[in-house]
């Protein structure tokens, strides 16, 4: 059966998010750089995210199947405690907040997340886990704005939280020319179990 309105892909993500306290936390020291750089295009509050696993581009019939083997692991893993920490630039325009606190966990169960995709039989390109926070992008051209946001968050340390769930992500980009939307395909809750790999 045809259905005309579901896309044939969607851009697909593993991720976890930072609970409300903790993003509204770093919103009230982003307060000022929202004023003083409105060019910025940043990202909305709700859709910060920490990436385990981007897998880009993926047909909508492979998406249930990650869901059973994905809940397995959440099931199986316990909540990693976090917390964000400074700030920094990617190729001088895109603006994130970097990650502290069970490091160690949190690239296990990146690990143990992409063992699960391609275990799946999903295709993804498996760079180095760089743990943080994408808040903005500067337009191009601008080659300043996101250091100067940055250097001003560099003393930042928020109060540590524990990551709750997993999240399987789908997002629109490509698909508009207004701005990216992440919306949860799925989330699962952690269990209680050792969940470190050891």
């Amino acid at each position: 059966m045809e259905n005309q309105t579901q896309p044939a892909t969607v851009r697909v993500f593993i991720a976890l998010a930072p609970p409300d306290p903790a993003k509204e936390e770093l919103a009230r020291e982003l307060h000022r750089a929202y004023g003083t750089h409105p060019r910025m295009r940043w990202n909305r509050i709700e859709d910060w995210h920490i990436t385990l696993a981007f897998l880009g581009e993926l047909p909508t019939d492979t998406v249930p199947l990650l869901r059973a083997p994905l809940a397995g692991l959440a099931a199986d893993h316990r909540p990693v405690r976090l917390a964000l920490r400074g700030s920094g630039v990617f190729d001088d325009r895109v603006l994130w907040s970097g990650i502290d606190g069970e490091l160690d966990a949190l690239n296990t169960l990146a690990t143990q997340v992409r063992t699960v995709v391609e275990n799946c039989g999903v295709a993804f390109e498996g760079r180095p886990l760089r743990p943080h926070l994408t808040l903005a992008r500067a337009r191009r051209g601008d080659r300043s704005s996101a250091a100067e946001i940055a250097e001003g968050l560099a003393g930042f340390t928020g109060r540590a939280w524990h990551a709750e769930r997993l999240h399987l992500v789908g997002s629109n980009a490509g698909r508009s020319r207004g701005p990216i939307h992440y919306r949860d395909i799925e989330a699962w809750a952690f269990g209680g179990g050792s969940g470190t790999g050891s």
